[in-house]
């Protein structure tokens, strides 16, 4: 047994930060590598998800324990419940939120690591300050309290703490940067850290009031109108809401990063960790064991568990996804700039490397916190201009392939300045805000209103490299130099055993083949993108989709109306009725007038569709109810039926003959959609008063709109013992987006604009119907021909009508 394995044997680790990349991987490795070990996780119990369950599904049940579930073969379950266990806690809390049994667990310990950070460069200020400046002391202080609880019981308790911070606590000065605490650091800026957490809190508190202001209220409810139209007040207000918070996380992001770049660090995550060491070092450094790791840019593994093994996208994956595909046409850096990036194996090593030392009774008294570099640009330095070849290289052989099977040209990056690229991408930004916005507000929909949702994801993808450049622009133009003069040293007091197992030398990367034959590789695995020339010969995400619509386990479809079944409206159906039978000169004059009123319909419609509704029926007060019943009859055969989706109504059949539940929820009027009764199991739609014979003009009830789609869907569901999430609800505008939202399975049919962008963004399932070819399809009614062929009749509930029309035009009726 080799002497690092030999301390840790049988030994119990605490662990916080598990469920992220390098707590993964460091959990694996411990279990796989230390004999009869433990491992303690601290996890943040999730909603509907103890901490245990969050740990089975979120760690163990991850790839990188593919080898150790090969390694212990049917015994793997009994291993892992005997040796692994899981505490509910938050390093954001004081005292970790931990419980008796969290307490007791932490103080049977006897190595602690924490690795749990805000590790996104983009960080609002505040939850960086939390997690990654005061994390590190609540965990210590927790330390602390767990040891005395030991001693209370004649135990002995956790030996040595762990912390995990990065290199770039240096900042990006030029210059070597050494193993040394910050205080007697050459780089260090001297701010006081409880200063800073003030300050901090402070500005999230006087940045939440701002939003709260009247003012910004107003036009966080505007932007959400813009962005769904009329979809309810409900819906309407959360979204105001939602965007009122990320204007909140984003002045707060932008805070951070000013406050760090003024004090000589890239962004906010290297100057909370900074900080966070300072506060640790001067509350604990004397009274905790501690051992500081550093680790440089942390990517895909060497060799452990497996080449290539990651967990999501790190620092530089998007960035060469984003090129491959041809996205990404310049990005800045130095040619003969350091990329300091170390494998995520390297860095496991040399953490269970430190806990063996610091375990193993070597008689010396504690001397106070020390610290070791895990990085590579000192040792085994990695030019930049080098990993563009070789990204450009590799890329060129194997390139990725666009929706038409052809492959993707990767441009030459000609190393621009930070400025220069940014100002490319701001401009290219703002001006496809400024399209979107037209396009938006335009009435187009179905395969047009896909400009809209392929605009918003151009738009999307030119601000993602935006913000790319943005964030990690600074670290491939850094010249720092972070030396790891005591992890040799470390690595030279290993035996040979100690270094075949725990492998944290840099010099052991091999870049070149690093890059072209295990991180590249991996990345493309991960990235879900196509990698092979020709149209694909797998089901398309369509057709998948499709296919799990019409499953028979499914339960319930719900239809709107009006351009999800048949290209017509209320409007159009009130000019058929009302013009019906007027003279031919009249007919003309009366649709006339009405088209000139289209454009103040359609801004009403979209403000609220209510108030739509009940002005617009006002227009049928005084006219003869039974003969509109009759009318109706023919405004479905030559009205409807010419306008309507073939697709649409085969759809509903395809759902009623796998023994789907089928309901239609309109606005329309009962009259209107009598005639599609037999296709439905239900329908919800709109009923006018009736007084002497005569509609009143006023709906009896209001027809479900909005929320109120989704609600009577939810009671329907519940009264026919049927679930939404199993269920089907098909739509036009982003006004039924609740409606939507409800079931498990929203499809967008001839989507408007900013329904086709949501249902792009969201990954909904979209049909584009079409009305049939051939056969007449009128303006006008071409004469007051019933449904049994009679002539004639009819002509004063069309007087009626029409007269109903012409005074509602003219102002409501008192």
């Amino acid at each position: 047994m080799t002497r690092v394995r030999q301390a840790l044997a049988g030994k119990q680790f605490f662990i916080t930060g598990s469920t992220g990349f390098l707590g993964t991987a460091l959990v694996e490795r411990v279990l796989r590598s230390v004999p009869d070990s433990r491992v303690v996780l601290l996890i943040r119990p999730g909603r509907r998800a103890t901490a245990m369950q969050r740990a089975t599904r979120e760690i163990l049940k991850n790839d990188c324990f593919d080898r150790l579930r090969q390694q212990c073969g049917d015994r793997f379950d009994t291993e892992v419940a005997s040796r692994v266990s899981a505490v509910a806690g938050d390093v954001a809390t004081d005292g970790l939120g931990l419980d008796d049994d969290g307490l007791q667990k932490l103080s049977e310990s006897d190595v602690v690591v924490h690795s749990a950070a805000a590790v996104s460069f983009d960080s609002p200020l505040d939850s960086a300050v939390e997690v990654n400046l005061l994390g590190p002391s609540r965990v210590a202080a927790a330390v602390v309290t767990a040891t005395q609880r030991a001693a209370n019981q004649g135990r002995v308790g956790p030996v040595h703490f762990i912390p995990v911070s990065t290199a770039y606590v240096a900042g990006t000065h030029q210059g070597e940067a050494r193993e040394e605490l910050l205080g007697g650091s050459r780089f260090s800026i001297e701010v006081d850290w409880r200063t800073e957490v003030d300050a901090a809190r402070r500005q999230r508190g006087d940045t939440d009031a701002e939003s709260r202001r009247p003012e910004r209220l107003a036009q966080f409810s505007k932007d959400a109108r813009g962005e769904l139209g009329g979809a309810g007040l409900h819906l309407l207000a959360e979204r105001a809401e939602r965007l009122r918070e990320d204007w909140v996380k984003k002045q707060m992001v932008r805070v951070g990063q000013a406050r760090a770049q003024s004090l000589g660090w890239p962004d906010a995550y290297p100057y909370t960790k900074a900080l966070g060491e300072r506060a640790l070092v001067s509350q604990f450094g004397d009274t905790v064991p501690m051992t500081i790791v550093r680790p440089s840019i942390i990517e895909s593994a060497l060799a452990e568990p497996r080449p290539g093994w990651i967990r999501g996208f790190r620092m530089a994956e998007p960035i060469i996804v984003s090129y491959a595909r041809g996205l990404l046409r310049e990005f800045p850096g130095v040619p003969e700039g350091v990329t300091d990036v170390i494998p995520v194996d390297l860095v496991v090593a040399a953490i269970i490397a430190v806990a063996g030392e610091a375990l193993l009774d070597t008689g010396e008294a504690y001397r106070g916190p020390s610290v070791y570099h895990v990085a590579s640009g000192v040792r085994n330095p990695f030019r930049y201009g080098r990993l563009v070849e070789l990204v450009q290289s590799w890329f060129t052989e194997h390139p990725l392939y666009d929706s038409d099977g052809q492959p993707i040209v990767v441009p030459a990056w000609s190393f621009p300045g930070r400025g220069r690229v940014q100002r490319q991408l701001s401009r290219a930004s703002k001006a496809m805000d400024l399209a979107e916005k037209v396009v938006g507000s335009l009435p187009i929909r179905g395969r047009q209103a896909a400009w809209m949702a392929a605009l918003e994801e151009q738009h999307l993808l030119a601000d993602r490299a935006l913000g790319y450049v943005e964030l990690y622009g600074a670290y491939t133009e850094t010249e720092a130099r972070y030396r790891v003069d005591r992890l040799m040293a470390l690595w030279d007091r290993m035996d040979a055993d100690d270094r075949e197992v725990f492998c944290l030398d840099p010099a052991a990367v091999d870049w070149d083949s690093y890059v072209r034959d295990i991180h590249l590789p991996s990345i493309i695995e991960h990235a879900r993108v196509r990698t092979a020339p020709g149209k694909s010969h797998q089901p398309t995400r369509s057709e998948r989709s499709r296919r799990a619509i019409l499953s028979p386990d499914r339960h319930l479809a719900s239809f709107d109306l009006e351009n999800t079944l048949i290209a017509s409206n209320v409007v159009d159906s009130y000019a058929w009725l009302a013009s019906r039978h007027l003279p031919a000169t009249e007919r003309a004059a009366f649709v006339a007038d009405l088209l000139r009123e289209a454009p103040a319909l359609l801004v009403l419609d979209r403000r609220d569709r209510g108030d739509f509704l009940r002005s617009f029926y006002r227009r049928y007060e005084g006219a003869p109810a039974d003969r509109l019943r009759d009318d109706g009859w023919e405004l479905f055969h030559h009205l409807l039926l010419a306008k309507s989706f073939p697709a649409g109504f085969a759809r509903v059949r395809q759902h009623r003959a796998l023994g789907h539940r089928t309901i239609l929820i309109t606005g329309a009027l009962d009259l209107v959609v009598e005639p599609m009764r037999p296709l439905f199991d239900d329908i919800v739609c709109a009923h006018l008063g009736e007084v002497d014979g005569k509609f009143t003009g006023r709906l009896e009830e209001l027809p479900p709109i909005g929320e109120a789609r989704a609600l009577l869907l939810a009671d329907y569901a519940e009264a026919e013992g049927l679930q939404l999430e199993e269920s089907m609800a098909y739509a036009d505008s982003a006004s039924d987006l609740p409606m939507l939202e409800a079931v498990g399975f929203p499809v967008a049919v001839n989507p408007e604009a900013k329904l086709a962008a949501i249902a792009r963004r969201r990954g909904w399932h979209v049909e584009h119907w079409h009305k049939a070819d051939g056969g007449a399809q009128p303006v006008l009614p071409l004469g007051p021909v019933d449904r049994r062929g009679s002539l004639g009749r009819g002509r004063t509930s069309a007087a009626a009508l029409s007269g109903a029309a012409r005074r509602t035009a003219a102002g409501p009726s008192r």
